[in-house]
């Protein structure tokens, strides 16, 4: 039976085209990039509440997986909290699969069609990235962009780490950010009296009466398919929808395409509340003793559209000469120090836990949270920028004598549970985890950390209940269930748990 080309024949295909000293680096790297794939693919089918996994049970030899059809899948042990490479194969009913495409297509498990391509997508983009590294250079990079760019292999925890569906070889080396490219943003102008605009707009980005609004090359040519004027020479950072303009703002773009889970668009509800929340985070942060930054926003446009929208944030190099994004903290080396792991871990938990004690919860994953190193590498204070998924208590806030804002929505919310998931989640599950690289390591840094911070409900509860994460592979097999999924990982501050 004919079997249609796997993404990586069609990448490998696709890169002999545009880039043919590539393919051999391409080609040894597919091995490497499906286990890492693999790995974080094994992380979910361990610990997500995923319905068709009837039991697990850990033994000597790894953890078997009992599924609801009666097959049996085996593996290594999982390290909730690992980011290497660790699972090259595991056994499904005796067969070994290396590639965690092919296993979850095999493993016939609904909605799984769709989520295996992406898989596919996965593991060839990632060895395409890993493909276009230079030899590092040892110094520490001076721009803002450098950092971001060094960040090669996307989320450390989900399997679409490096998913780019809709993305041609082409434009993944022409906007890709780890490819360190120049990109042209496009100006698209709309009339002002259609659009919603808070906060100020620059007049470099006005004609007449119209606004020109900043847009990704890829959204114009796939989703706007209209001319734009000459752009703005800019390069992209890791989300890559956001791009640092030179000695300037930054740039997020609408962005229609499915990237790891979500279609990166800008919602018309996120542009409004945008200058409400900027100038309420910045007086939140002037309560944290110097220790936080929030970058400001500039001003945001829609012309009443996702598909067309922009947000300008200033840049946070504006508060330190070393600003590093938390996912580039393992560029480093930084980490592999446990004293040095354990003050960034009390300093990120001092800043959360008060944030939430105060009634802002951050989604302070390793692509929103950034620190501010020492000469010497010392971190010294933290910096957060995207304040579209935060979570705001008006209960916690009025409880502190705080004026609540006028915000409205999915980011209000006084539930307990929603509050902890949101900051435990992203910074505990996410950013300390993903900097610590293990299990071990993170319990090591949590243990000193915690012995310094004020012992509120909201540390009892990070330090005695199962730690949550978005169950990200369940949300992907899970289209008919709007936002985010969870799942309990074992507390890395109980020896027992693992």
């Amino acid at each position: 039976m004919h079997r249609p080309p796997t993404a990586e024949a069609e990448v490998a295909a696709e890169l002999a085209a545009v880039r043919p000293g590539l393919v051999p680096r391409y080609a040894a790297g597919l091995p490497g990039a499906r286990a890492a794939v693999l790995a974080r693919l094994w992380r979910a089918l361990a610990y997500e509440p995923l319905p068709w996994v009837a039991g697990r049970a850990s033994g000597r030899e790894g953890l078997t997986l009992r599924l609801s059809d009666g097959r049996r899948l085996h593996g290594p042990h999982a390290d909730p909290y690992a980011t290497g490479a660790y699972v090259t194969a595991v056994r499904l009913d005796g067969v070994s699969y290396d590639d965690p495409a092919r296993l979850l297509t095999d493993l016939g498990v609904p909605h799984g069609t769709g989520f295996a391509a992406e898989l596919g997508h996965s593991v060839a983009s990632l060895a395409l990235s890993r493909a276009g590294q230079e030899d590092r250079s040892q110094e520490w990079p001076v721009h803002d962009w450098e950092w971001e760019q060094g960040v090669v292999d996307g989320h450390p925890y989900h399997p679409n780490c490096r998913s780019r569906p809709g993305f041609s070889v082409a434009e993944q080396l022409a906007y890709g950010p780890e490819h360190r490219p120049v990109v042209e943003l496009g100006l698209v102008p709309v009339p002002a009296a259609e659009c919603l605009v808070t906060g100020g707009w620059p007049d470099e980005l006005r004609y007449g009466e119209r606004l020109l609004l900043p847009v990704h090359p890829w959204q114009a040519e796939h989703v706007l398919k209209r001319p734009y004027d000459g752009g703005l020479a800019a390069h992209p950072l890791m989300s890559l929808r956001t791009l640092a303009l030179p000695g300037g703002p930054h740039v997020k773009t609408a962005l229609s395409a499915r990237l790891t889970s979500s279609v990166r668009d800008i919602s018309v509800y996120s542009i409004g509340l945008s200058a409400t929340l900027s100038e309420f985070a910045e007086a939140l942060a002037a309560r944290t003793d110097g220790l936080l930054h929030v970058t400001r926003t500039l001003g945001a446009a829609t012309a009443n559209s996702p598909d067309l929208a922009a947000v300008l944030r200033e840049s946070p190099q504006v508060y330190g000469d070393r600003v590093v994004p938390v996912a580039a903290l393992a560029t480093t080396g930084l980490p592999d120090d446990p004293a040095w792991l354990a003050d960034f871990t009390r300093l990120a938990l001092a800043v959360g836990l008060r944030l939430l004690e105060l009634g802002v919860a951050l989604e302070a994953h390793g692509q929103n949270l950034l620190v501010v190193l020492s000469a010497s590498g010392a971190p010294l204070r933290l910096v957060y920028r995207d304040l579209a998924d935060i979570r705001v208590s008006p209960v916690r806030l009025a409880r502190r004598g705080i004026p609540v804002p006028e915000l409205t929505g999915r980011i209000v919310t006084d539930d307990e549970t929603t509050l902890r998931r949101k900051l435990f989640g992203s910074l505990v599950a996410g950013a300390l985890a993903g900097t610590a690289g293990s299990a071990a390591a993170l319990r090591g840094a949590l243990e000193t950390a915690v012995r310094e911070l004020p012992r509120t409900p909201d540390l009892v509860a990070l330090c005695e209940e199962p730690l949550p994460a978005k169950a990200l592979t369940l949300m992907r097999l899970s289209p008919g269930t709007p936002g985010d999924q969870w799942a309990q990982l074992p507390n890395p501050l109980s020896w027992r748990a693992l």
